[in-house]
């Protein structure tokens, strides 16, 4: 039997997202060319979030450089893994030459969807800088990459399952960690 816990709800998510879109406007001086790219799928939803956010805190409009960036034939488990159906990239008119882009996903695990996002945009253009907003990091890295805004970091076993629950694709919000009870003998 799986044993799950909820450790964010909607109102937290909520939160976390309005910090860090504080956070981007901070780290980039305002919101001169900021571009947001979420990754398919809740880092899409997740980017359009903080587009209305930052709309929301400077006034000018953010639904016009947000977009969405497939990372599907960059990623290093395409043996492993069967293919997906992913969302088309979708990159801003003002493109991404010489302006910030924000990378946003849901979860920071391995880094490895970090590392394929990061090819993916280089087939694009060549950014000014590079970003990566996250609202949850687990820990447990197997590439020298970090967040520049977390929402929640989440310590987990790499054992557990940590769901990033979006109303837009999921019909509620919510961040829960899923756990394998233990096996063994008789207690």
């Amino acid at each position: 039997m799986t044993q799950s816990r909820t450790v964010l709800g909607p109102d937290e998510i909520a939160r976390a997202l309005t910090r860090i879109a504080h956070e981007i406007l901070e780290a980039n001086h305002g919101p001169d060319d900021l571009v947001l790219l979420g990754i398919p799928t809740r880092g899409v939803a997740l980017a359009e979030r903080l587009a209305t956010r930052l709309t929301e805190i400077t006034g000018e409009d953010f639904s016009a450089r947000t977009g969405a960036l497939d990372i599907t034939m960059h990623r290093d488990d395409l043996r492993a893994r069967p293919t997906r159906a992913s969302q088309p990239t979708r990159i801003p008119a003002s493109g991404v030459d010489g302006r910030t882009v924000v990378l946003v996903d849901d979860v920071l695990y391995s880094g490895r969807t970090i590392r394929a996002a990061l090819d993916a945009l280089s087939d694009i253009g060549r950014p000014r800088a590079v970003r990566l907003a996250v609202l949850v990091d687990r820990g447990h890295r197997e590439l020298p990459i970090r967040a520049d805004s977390v929402g929640k970091n989440l310590p987990s076993a790499r054992s557990e399952h940590v769901s990033i629950l979006l109303d837009e694709v999921d019909g509620e919000d919510a961040v829960v960690i899923e756990a394998e009870p233990a096996t063994g003998g008789a207690a």
